[in-house]
């Protein structure tokens, strides 16, 4: 049996994604186990220079036409051949939008067991995913002789994935990707904001428990005390508090600051995947189950509104003394 552990990595427009640096540090930790190697699965059209960095044994490039953006029947049709030929261990693939198409869609396809949002993978063999919304831990041995996980950032930082030596490179027969029935047609970047919170050292993050509009000044009177911005969960911004631009999560932007105020955020996994990477997070929530103190350094079981005004005299006087 195949002990190898293969990560598909994810890239968009010459553009490597963490997710795949998290991908090959897990992999590493599982293949410590199986004893076979960690193979990254690299899909694309002259994109081998995205290899140079991977923390891989080995390489696995397959280079077409077809492969040059993401779409999921190039990348089923590709994926199910290789893997079919081949039979690895485990295949990793992000807990994202991409990753989560691919890997349901290789599950029906290779009727393969399929484990999602996957936090850690050990050399024993076992897993630690989460359920309900993040709300609980599930832990289990991994399931054979083939296992698909979804990997969700957290468990490691992406320098564990990386490497200053470069892997080798295989390049690899592709099957004939012909006749897709998806094609990409177009490709549109979203508009510039006003800011870019992906660079800002210093965020406040309002979520639900912001109640109402107006509240918004008042985060905003704390970002300027403090020198910072004002960005938001998905809630506020369906709510057209804050533009596109400010929202943080898997479907809005990946930051990674110095300082992450999180206030009356619950932290569900599309939001806490996205500032995983932050230097300090410090959450202020009425729950006092919210998932996001999970991840928090500090916080504070108090409802935002009430914490506003008054953290932001303070920050006031101690810049004035």
């Amino acid at each position: 049996m195949n002990q190898d552990i293969y990560v598909v990595i994810e890239h968009l427009r010459g553009q490597m994604a963490d997710i795949s640096y998290v991908m090959l540090a897990a992999a590493r930790a599982l293949a410590q186990g199986t004893g076979g190697s960690v193979m990254a699965v690299l899909l694309g059209h002259n994109a081998q220079e995205l290899a140079g960095d991977l923390a891989a044994d080995r390489v696995l490039y397959v280079d077409d036409p077809a492969l040059a953006d993401f779409t999921s029947d190039a990348y089923l049709a590709a994926l199910s051949a290789l893997i079919s030929e081949n039979e690895p261990r485990a295949v990793l693939l992000g807990h994202t939008s991409i990753g989560m198409d691919v890997a349901s869609g290789l599950s029906a396809r290779l009727g393969l067991p399929l484990v999602s949002q996957c936090q850690s993978l050990s050399a024993d063999g076992k897993f630690l995913s989460q359920i309900c919304g993040g709300k609980i831990m599930a832990e289990g041995a991994l399931p054979g002789p083939t296992a698909l996980v979804t990997m969700a950032p957290g468990g490691y930082k992406p320098e564990e994935g990386q490497s200053a030596e470069p892997p080798e490179v295989a390049p690899t027969a592709a099957p004939t990707l012909e006749g897709l029935r998806v094609t990409l047609a177009q490709y549109i970047e979203p508009e510039a904001g006003d800011v870019d919170i992906s660079k800002e050292p210093i965020l406040i993050s309002v979520g639900r428990g912001i109640q109402n509009e107006d509240h918004i000044e008042l985060a905003e009177e704390l970002a300027k005390a403090l020198g910072g911005v004002v960005c938001s969960s998905r809630p506020v911004v369906d709510q057209g508090w804050l533009p596109t631009s400010r929202m943080v999560g898997k479907s809005g932007q990946v930051v990674k600051p110095k300082l992450y105020l999180a206030m009356g955020i619950s932290g569900a996994p599309e939001h806490v995947e996205a500032i995983t990477d932050s230097e300090m997070i410090i959450a202020v929530n009425t729950d006092p189950a919210a998932p996001i103190f999970d991840i928090a350094q500090y916080g504070a079981e108090v409802d935002m509104t009430d914490l506003l005004e008054v953290l932001t005299e303070l920050v006031e006087e101690e810049k004035g003394g």
